[in-house]
């Protein structure tokens, strides 16, 4: 379980999150919808400690991990793992080494083991036999499989995803949702999924928390969502006004 609690985010005088409180169940695929610039992708940082909060606290199964030396983080993201919204994959290494790169890192695996498990990650993103090819010869929707494989290498209790269906078609799009929607059943993950995509979220989601302007105005199913009255909420499921001019600039910074 995730626990976040009151917990504010600042550059400088730029203020990202404002006093978020959020409870994450185990196994459950909370979506975190929001324009460009509401705080998102920040929130996800501090999830997996890239980042240190300006207050508050997150419990990661009952530990603090804004407590955490980098040490004691290194050990909680091994069971963690994170699709970037580019994939970021290491374009100077394979589709295996990038896959094996978090093996090599915290496990003691022979290079038989290895391969064995780059295979079977592989066969459950639905892309056997392309390990040695290099991210130069994948198209946008192969990279985003292969970085999800990376993420699940180590077989983490817990998924970020960042903008995961961004700069696909919609084709791609589904084929990702889908993929992800099949991953958490198939590892029984909890799900943390950042997206402005509403198709996917709407199929992806247990739950969704609207995040706006660094809080969060509603927490709840799909159908609370569409039922909501809050007249922003309603503007960006619409796409009108300001939150359709921000996601026509496209992109996530924040």
């Amino acid at each position: 379980m995730i626990e976040i609690e009151n917990l504010n985010q600042s550059f400088g005088n730029r203020h990202i999150l404002r006093d978020v409180n959020l409870q994450i169940n185990n196994e459950e695929t909370l979506v975190i919808l929001g324009a460009s610039g509401s705080g998102k992708s920040t929130l996800l940082k501090l999830i997996i400690g890239l980042i240190k909060p300006t207050s508050g606290k997150i419990f990661i199964n009952g530990k603090d991990i804004t407590l955490m030396n980098e040490d004691a983080l290194n050990e909680q993201r091994i069971h963690m793992g994170m699709v970037f919204q580019y994939s970021a994959l290491f374009d100077s290494m394979s589709v295996k080494e990038n896959i094996a790169f978090g093996i090599r890192q915290h496990r003691q695996c022979s290079e038989n083991e290895i391969d064995t498990i780059v295979k079977e990650k592989l066969h459950l993103i639905g892309l056997d036999d392309i390990q040695d090819l290099m991210p130069a010869n994948l198209s946008g929707g192969m990279k985003k499989r292969v970085s999800l494989a990376r993420a699940i290498a180590l077989d983490p209790d817990i998924i970020l995803y960042d903008e995961p269906t961004a700069g696909l078609d919609p084709i791609r799009a589904t084929d990702i949702s889908c993929l992800i929607k099949r991953t958490q059943e198939v590892m029984h993950t909890t799900s943390i999924v950042v997206t402005h995509d509403l198709k996917s979220a709407f199929y992806l989601a247990d739950r969704i928390a609207f995040l706006y302007e660094g809080q969060f105005l509603f927490i709840g199913t799909t159908d609370e969502l569409t039922r909501s009255k809050d007249n922003r909420i309603q503007q960006f499921i619409q796409g009108k006004g300001s939150f359709n001019q921000s996601l026509s600039m496209g992109g996530e910074s924040g």
